[in-house]
């Protein structure tokens, strides 16, 4: 039996009073704007391909011929749903990320997903705006990808050469040699980018490039960008969102080029989730999306710089 204090929580009773009150206050604006609370499953026998996101695997004494998968997001079932005909839809979840656990990430944590029948991905940072002045933040400012780029590091992100970034990434201490492209913009726009930016007040970044699409759709024209955007507050990633690709065939080949990108990088392949494709060929519609980080948020709300003192347990004490 432990005589120390590890069985105590991590959070203190006015950062649960704290959090119960932030999920009470996303559960009135969700009603208010007629946005319905639905629930699905943690577990799959699918799991998520894109490379820079690893799934937690687990299994079952009667589910022996394959592995199952602890969710990173609720993304595909809800979108399932709204392929079913479900309208605006929104989830507070646990989700799961096989990542080492740090001041600003834990392997377990709570996310907030809501999607938005007829909404374009404009209109959808309108809608996160207003939730974060209701929950007492302040209106976001905007910004694009190449915008922030261009006045941090003077280049464009969207024409930059590799070697261009490379020369970039051995300025801020990662003498690295790496040609992934992705690797190479996300290391410099979160070591070099966001933290030159002035971030004091909430930021949307706006209009990826194109290799990091993920699941959203691409916007006409040159250069190839994603409809895609983030939310910082004070340097933290806090939300993601985006217009929702809902082409089967082009979201298969995503799928396909990322099972090849964790092939060369050496990690596993991993199941596509054909259920949710075959949603998407049934016909999903226009539809804007978002996941929020709901204990970063509490962090913001509450002037902490630690997940673990917004959350009750941490796998250290659990």
């Amino acid at each position: 039996m432990t005589s120390d204090n590890s069985w105590q929580p991590t959070a203190s009773l006015d950062i649960i009073q704290k959090r119960a009150a932030l999920l009470w206050q996303i559960r009135d604006y969700m009603d208010r704007h007629d946005i319905l609370e639905v629930d699905t499953p943690v577990l799959s026998h699918f799991a998520v391909t894109d490379p820079y996101i690893q799934s937690m695997s687990t299994s079952n004494a009667f589910e022996k011929e394959s592995s199952l998968y602890l969710h990173t997001s609720p993304e595909y079932c809800m979108k399932r749903l709204i392929a079913a005909g479900a309208e605006s839809i929104y989830q507070i979840a646990h989700v799961f990320r096989d990542e080492e656990s740090g001041k600003r990430h834990h392997t377990e944590f709570t996310m907030l997903e809501w999607y938005r029948l007829g909404f374009d991905y404009h209109q959808l940072m309108d809608d996160v705006g207003q939730l974060l002045l209701d929950v007492g933040l302040a209106k976001p400012n905007k910004m694009t990808y190449a915008e922030a780029f261009l006045k941090t590091v003077k280049v464009d992100p969207h024409t930059a050469t590799i070697k261009q970034l490379q020369e970039i990434c051995g300025k801020h201490d990662w003498g690295h040699d790496s040609e992934d492209h992705h690797a190479l913009l996300d290391y410099i726009f979160s070591e070099a980018v966001i933290k030159k930016l002035d971030n004091s007040q909430p930021l949307f970044i706006y209009d990826y490039p194109e290799c990091m699409a993920a699941l959203a759709t691409l916007k006409e024209g040159l250069p190839r960008v994603a409809e895609r955007f983030e939310l910082f507050i004070e340097g933290m990633e806090i939300a993601n969102g985006f217009n929702e690709l809902c082409n089967a065939k082009e979201q298969k080949r995503r799928f396909e080029a990322e099972l090849q990108s964790r092939k060369v990088k050496g990690l596993s392949s991993l199941p596509i989730d054909y259920h949710f494709l075959a949603a998407l060929e049934s016909g999903l519609p226009k539809t804007a999306g978002v996941a929020v980080g709901v204990d970063r948020l509490l962090m913001v709300l509450s002037g902490k710089d630690d997940i673990k003192e917004v959350i009750t347990f941490t796998l250290d004490n659990n």
